[in-house]
């Protein structure tokens, strides 16, 4: 499903998608959109932010209190660090920021796309995952921290399981956004910094002296390995 106010770009966006075998749905107002959201099956949400009646944001974050795996991809027209934020913390997959390449939203759909059937049909090489007081269920998509739930978002749990898969193993951004999101594009390393700020706040006792995931500087990030 597409939220898109704009019908020039909505048709625009439409064609990319259909030359890529995905059926387009498209809503031009956000209060019908989560009607929508809430009583049909999509296999991914493309929002805008800025939408009458009800928000992108807004969308977001109530779709992913019943939906912690539908893949959604925000489009905004501001370009803040802030609104990037904010559309993550609500629970977005990715964001791409007007004006943007067709070409390039294409791949992005494709790649979460992807990521999702992979999530859904990969058998997990192990059920569990545990280091210190943190705990990933694997095949539920879990995460446990002292025994207690922690909600993250599917993209984070990407994140974190890959990191928990490989401790030790330094990552550049490039990489991470290649394995994990499924795609490399330079200047889009803010998107791979947000998420582990993200996870880092939820997981770690002081975000800025992490125990889990650590940074290496000029080089990457890694997952703290057991001594």
């Amino acid at each position: 499903m597409l939220v898109e106010d704009d019908p020039d770009l909505a048709e625009l966006v439409a064609l990319q998608l259909k030359d890529v075998q995905c059926e387009c749905t498209w809503v031009p107002n956000g209060r019908d959109a989560l009607e929508k959201a809430q009583t049909e099956s999509f296999d991914m949400l493309i929002l805008d932010i800025m939408l009458p009646e009800v928000d992108g944001l807004e969308i977001c974050r109530t779709v992913r209190v019943s939906n912690r795996q539908i893949p959604i991809l925000m489009l905004t027209a501001k370009s803040s660090e802030l609104d990037r934020v904010l559309g993550l913390e609500m629970g977005a997959d990715d964001y791409m920021t007007k004006p943007f390449s067709t070409l390039e939203l294409t791949a992005r759909v494709k790649a979460l796309l992807r990521r999702a059937n992979i999530s859904e049909s990969d058998e997990p090489r192990q059920t569990a995952l545990r280091f210190k007081a943190l705990e990933i269920d694997v095949e539920n998509r879990r995460l446990f921290l002292d025994g207690t739930e922690i909600e993250l978002t599917p993209k984070e749990f990407d994140l974190l399981h890959h990191f928990m898969d490989n401790p030790g193993r330094v990552f550049s951004r490039m990489q991470l956004l290649d394995r994990v999101w499924g795609y490399s594009y330079e200047g889009y390393h803010h998107t791979v910094n947000s998420h582990i700020n993200r996870l880092r706040s939820k997981i770690e006792n002081k975000p800025h002296e992490p125990e889990y995931i650590l940074t290496r500087w000029g080089v990457g990030y890694e997952f703290a390995k057991a001594e």
